[in-house]
Parts: C-alpha cells; structure tokens; sequence
C-alpha cells in the first residue's frame, strides 16, 4: 500500500529501526533517534542494492518519488544511480575546488615560473580584484557569458573602460588555460570582446622640446622632497628605460666601475636581458644612491619597506609636485624626449636608438646583429646624450661633440 503524506509525518520512532513500504522499491528507514531516511531498492546485475534519496522532511514524499523515478530512468538506461550519484558528487567536489580565483592563481605561478615578471603577476591579481569578491569565488565551469558582461559593465560604469578591457583579457587567457587543462570545455569569454566600449588611446605625457626638456631638468635638480625620489628622477633621463625597470633596478645588476646596468629578461618588457650603457653621470648619481641604499637590493626601495621597488606612482608624484601635470610630463614620457632629442641630432643611426629604448625586433637574425653592431655606438651615445642634456640644463647652447656614428 502506498505511502500518505500524513503517514510518513506521523511515523514515530521505536526500539529498532523499521521501514513504511511506499511503491516501486521506495520506503522510508525509520531510525530508533526518530530521524526518517528515504531509501529505493533496486537490483542490478542480479544485485540488490538501495540508493538513499534524502531525509525528511527536507525530502517530502512527493520529491521522494521523483528521485525514485529520476534512479529508474538511469537504470533503465543501463546506469548505476548509486554510482551515478558518487560520480556527481566527486564532479561537484571537482567544480567547487576549480574556481576562477584559484585556475587564475595557478595560471600565474606557471607564467611566474616561465618568466613572467613579479610586476606582470602583481597587474593580474589587481585585475582579477576589479572582478569583484564573488566572481573568483564561481566553479570556473558554471560561469556564463552574461556573468563576466555584468562584471564588465560594473567597471565601465566607472568609466573605466580600458580596465574592462584588460580584465576581459585577463579572463580570457584563464578559460583558455582552463579548456587546455582540461577542466572547461570552451572559453566562454570569446564572444565577447564586441561588447566593450573602446578606450580612448591614452599618450604618455612627455616633454620632446629641447627648452622645455632644460626647464624641466633644472625643476629637479630643484626637488625637495624625498632624496630617492630626485635621484630617480635625475637619472631618469639619462638612461630613458621604462619606469618599471627602473623602479626594479638591484644593485646586484649594475656594475658601477664597468659602467654597466645589466637588465634580466624577467624585468624586461620583451622578456630579453637589456645592457645599458651608463655615462659618467649617471655613473655619479648612481653612486649618490648606492650611499643610502647599497650594497644590495633595490637601488630605489620603498619608503616604507626596503624589501619593495618603489611605487609607480612615486616619479609621477614627483612631476606633479613640481608643476608637470600629466597631459605634459610623465616617468615614460623621459623615453620619448630621449627618442625624439637623439633622432633630430641627426648624430646616431635609428638602429642604435632603437636599441638603447629596447624596443622589440621580430627578426631574430637582424636584432642579434643589431645588438653587437651597435654596442660601441650605443656607448658612445649614451655619453653624448648625457652630456646634451646637461647643456639643456644650463640653458646654454648646445655645442655637439663630433662623434661617427661607429662611436669613435
């Protein structure tokens, strides 16, 4: 006889567990603790076996029922439903554990460990905190296209529209990696890259007039503030590399009697060592740094732990103490006054210049034969455009060495 609604509520525990039969191998297991389990017998391959199907009363009888029903499809087609259900539980232990968060962290320890810079990774953890706390926190298959444009559209409305897009990158590299790893089946990002806004292209604000680069070296000879900020912004110009090489600059690379700063791959933009050449001036503030921060670590550390490079925004901040907002001057824009000052000299071959900014050759032959024909020159230029620049400091006229462009 079938089970009523109100007999399964009314079944009272006794001195041994028992059962109350309902239909097609449903019954409910009675426990003498008064707890009431929902069972379905079932046999297969000539074995007898029960699946249970919940508790009550979280599991009613009419639910009850339908995972009888849902056990009977499985084993009419040729499934275990006892086994069917360890499978999904293992799958869903599988998807709890693969969140975005932690197949994104996995990603960036394998890119760290291939090189990768401690700076590259830093940006990707920033970017995937713009997501939001919940987003990481989603089994990396259960995320849909409207998920990530939702996330999207909350940075954009901030106006951020070119952090939306590297987001969206970011996201995507972590699908990709996760349908090679095989734990997605595709990438669910890819359809979307239509859907964003444009950003603007922002230009690095940089001082490329001769006078103006002298007002500008004269203010930071000027600076007040704190004494590695000036250094870093009194060399900056002299070896016109990118900021973050800068920043990251370790005594243990620079060889101040060689005049040498040697640039590890994994500090470098285009994940290639970079020699620069350094001039006697730049020689000489070096030494004026190495004083207070040497003989190891950074050459410009942190103010407030000498464990990290200084902040990114520390040259900026400089800048904007001095008067130069950032429509007119910024820490890159020192590479493009060094590129446009040195071009319009007339002096140096392009190739050479090139070089000393370490800007990327996708002929391999050609840019490692560009790298040592180039070296004396380079050497030579780096002297000259110190030199140079010093005279633009002074205010005075520039009287141009007459040096070949061979370096002699």
């Amino acid at each position: 006889m079938a089970l009523t609604a109100t007999a399964v509520r009314n079944a009272k525990p006794r001195s041994k567990p028992y059962k109350l039969g309902d239909s097609l191998g449903l019954f409910l297991l009675v426990q003498p603790s008064g707890g009431k389990l929902w069972r379905v017998k079932y046999r297969i391959d000539g074995r007898e076996k029960k699946l249970g199907l919940g508790t009550y009363p979280e599991v009613g009888l009419a639910e009850a029922r339908k995972r009888r029903d849902e056990a009977r499809e499985q084993l009419a087609a040729g499934k275990d439903p006892s086994r069917e259900k360890q499978q999904a539980k293992y799958r869903a232990q599988v998807e709890a554990a693969n969140t975005f968060g932690e197949i994104a962290e996995e990603l960036i320890e394998k890119r760290l460990r291939e090189g990768m810079s401690s700076a590259t990774a830093a940006r990707s953890r920033y970017y995937i905190s713009r997501m939001g706390s919940a987003f990481p926190r989603l089994p990396i298959s259960s995320i849909t296209p409207p998920e990530i444009l939702g996330v999207l559209r909350r940075i954009e409305a901030k106006g951020n529209y070119e952090t939306a897009r590297r987001v969206l990158q970011l996201a995507g590299r972590v699908f990709r990696y996760a349908v090679a790893t095989a734990r997605l089946a595709s990438d669910p990002s890819r359809d979307l890259r239509g859907a964003l806004t444009a950003p603007t292209p922002k230009h690095y604000g940089a001082i490329t007039d001769a006078k103006r680069a002298g007002e500008l070296l004269r203010a930071i000879d000027g600076y007040d503030g704190q004494i590695l900020t000036k250094l870093a912004m009194q060399l900056a110009p002299h070896v016109f590399v990118r900021p973050g090489e800068l920043r990251h600059a370790e005594w243990e690379d620079i060889d101040l009697d060689g005049a040498l700063w040697t640039i590890p791959a994994e500090k470098m933009k285009m994940r290639k060592a970079h020699r620069v050449p350094l001039s006697s001036q730049s020689v000489g503030i070096l030494r004026l740094a190495h004083a207070i921060t040497g003989p190891s670590g950074y050459v410009f550390p942190s103010i407030r732990s000498a464990a990290r490079p200084m902040s990114e925004n520390t040259i900026n901040a400089g800048l904007r103490r001095l008067g130069f907002s950032g429509d007119e001057m910024t820490a890159h824009g020192f590479r493009a006054m060094a590129s446009t000052l040195l071009n319009e000299s007339g002096k140096w071959s392009p190739d050479a210049i090139e070089r000393a900014l370490a800007h990327g050759d996708d002929d391999r032959v050609r840019a490692a034969y560009h790298r040592g024909a180039h070296w004396k020159e380079r050497v030579a230029m780096a002297q000259w455009w110190s030199d140079h620049i010093d005279q633009l400091r002074k205010g005075a006229e520039v009287i141009h060495a007459d040096f070949g462009r061979d370096g002699r």
